[in-house]
């Protein structure tokens, strides 16, 4: 009878060598040695104040006696706060002028600048170099050229036949005014990512739109401004983020005046802890803005998912 063959067996895992796994332990030592620094920074500057202000937001503190814990009332206090609603009104107002008209002039600057022409290396530095400039300088430079009564522009307005304005210390023009100087130096970065965008954009599209005989504005409509949509949303997110936060241009020009029309919520919060000395108070502010930005984060992020499907959809 012949004899049948032996069953196969797999092949068992070996355990590891000592020698490996005490080679392995050693790599994962030296890159938690790498890492630790920058571990302890985040923790140390990041995660602890913001646990450390979330439960300060619930005590009434002045930085000097103990603090007592008070609950919601901060946030209570905050509801019926005329000061709070006005420096939430100026933050949304200022909002709503700065973002989209950075996003529209960096669009129309980074179109214009996208072409062959003559030192145009030269012109996208100029556009991007006011970026770069702090806001505190901005706002020290922006001082003396719109003082009122020794500023250079009431000068040039004056040659003009134009009466002087108060810009920074006239309640209605003062809001305004920093959404201009903030203009002037935010647009550079809509700019320069924009053009960066524009060198992306499938050229084959293009082309193919003009022998249809698509003009100038049926392509940026229906060709470019869809490339550009991941872009848009990203500098959409950005540019609000950054005019929830100002805060230094604010500080340095008007501190907030004339009559409370340029407090914005971050100097708000500011005020209250460091001015008022009611922490406590300022740190439950802090949040409601913290949470605002959360909310826009959120409805960006999901009306951009929603419109992906759709864009694949109309390409296809």
């Amino acid at each position: 009878m012949p004899r049948l063959p032996a069953p196969l067996t797999l092949p068992q895992d070996r355990p590891e060598p000592r020698a490996l796994r005490r080679r392995r332990r050693r790599e994962t030592a030296t890159a938690w040695a790498f890492v630790s620094p920058a571990v302890v920074v985040i923790l140390g500057l990041s995660v602890l104040p913001v646990i450390w202000s979330l439960l300060l937001s619930f005590q009434a503190d002045d930085l000097v006696t103990p603090s007592r814990w008070v609950g919601l009332d901060n946030y209570h206090a905050l509801r019926q706060d005329p000061n709070f609603h006005q420096a939430v009104r100026n933050t949304v107002l200022y909002t709503v002028l700065y973002v989209p008209l950075s996003i529209a002039i960096g669009l129309a600057l980074a179109l214009a600048l996208n072409r062959r022409i003559r030192f145009v290396g030269l012109y996208r530095t100029l556009f991007f170099i006011p970026f770069v400039i702090s806001a505190t300088a901005q706002g020290v430079l922006f001082s003396f050229i719109l003082d009122p009564e020794f500023g250079a522009a009431n000068s040039l307005l004056h040659r003009l036949g134009i009466s002087p304005q108060g810009f920074l210390t006239d309640p209605s023009q003062a809001l305004g005014v920093l959404v201009a100087i903030t203009l002037w130096s935010g647009t550079g970065l809509c700019t320069v990512i924009y053009l960066a965008a524009l060198q992306d954009v499938d050229h084959s599209l293009v082309e193919a739109a003009r022998l249809d005989g698509a003009g100038r504005p049926q392509i940026l409509r229906h060709v470019t401004l869809p490339a550009l949509t991941p872009v848009t949303v990203f500098l959409l997110l950005w540019q609000t983020i950054q005019s929830l936060q100002v805060f230094d241009l604010v500080y340095v020009t008007t501190k907030g005046g004339p009559l409370g029309s340029t407090t914005v919520i971050v100097y708000f919060i500011w005020e209250q802890a460091f001015k008022e000395f009611t922490a406590g108070y300022g740190a439950a502010a802090a949040y409601v803005l913290a949470l605002a930005l959360l909310v826009v984060a959120v409805v960006l992020r999901v009306a951009r998912r929603e419109r992906a499907p759709r864009t694949k959809a109309a390409a296809s």
